[in-house]
């Protein structure tokens, strides 16, 4: 009971909003001190672009969680994480087209067209925009609990364009072991997904 009264204390959304904050707060803090290296734009953007990976697995964990531990309490904290996954990635976006492209929206249609990794992750920030959009009780409403449902299952398709654009962005370095991790995270994931999926129309 200990257990799930935690989940339920009123502090545990405030605590988990600037938890959430924290790596935001570091990246500036580092970048302010020069304490990012001899690349600070680039360790910008990376560094925003690995949290938004990060809050993305932790709001695709949620619902395993919730049913492997019997902590329906935790399904108040995906909302949460999914917007701040937009917040990350929309942050990730904007670092490189003005650290990378000066804002010059020219040079950056002409990359996303010739870039096959700044495409994926342009087209995960796109899809994860109508889930931003309507993740609020009035749209929920609006286009009723199936067809939401429906359309929020879009995550997984960002996960894994978002993965995609993680390994074409390491490719020219062969540097695979953290998208591997992720990957591994990923597929865990949508096998358990597959999984209760098949077993209830069992």
């Amino acid at each position: 009971m200990a257990r799930r009264s935690l989940w339920l204390h009123p502090a545990a959304k405030p605590t988990l909003f600037l938890l959430c904050l924290l790596p935001l707060g570091y990246l500036i803090w580092a970048a302010v001190n020069n304490q990012l290296g001899a690349n600070p734009a680039e360790a910008l953007i990376r560094g925003l672009g690995d949290w938004t990976l990060r809050t993305l697995c932790l709001t695709l964990a949620i619902t395993p969680l919730r049913q492997l531990f019997n902590l329906p309490a935790l399904a108040r904290f995906r909302r949460m994480l999914g917007l701040f996954t937009f917040f990350y990635a929309s942050l990730h976006l904007l670092s490189y087209a003005w650290l990378d492209m000066g804002l010059d929206l020219a040079e950056i249609g002409k990359d996303i067209a010739k870039r096959p990794f700044i495409l994926m992750g342009f087209s995960a920030w796109v899809l994860l925009l109508p889930l931003a959009a309507t993740s609020f009780n009035r749209a929920i409403k609006a286009l009723g609990a199936k067809r939401w449902q429906a359309l929020h299952k879009a995550v997984y398709g960002v996960a894994l364009i978002a993965i995609m654009h993680f390994i074409w962005m390491r490719a020219g370095k062969q540097n695979f072991g953290e998208p591997a991790i992720y990957g591994a995270i990923l597929a865990a994931l949508l096998g358990w997904r597959i999984q209760r999926f098949w077993r209830g129309r069992g």
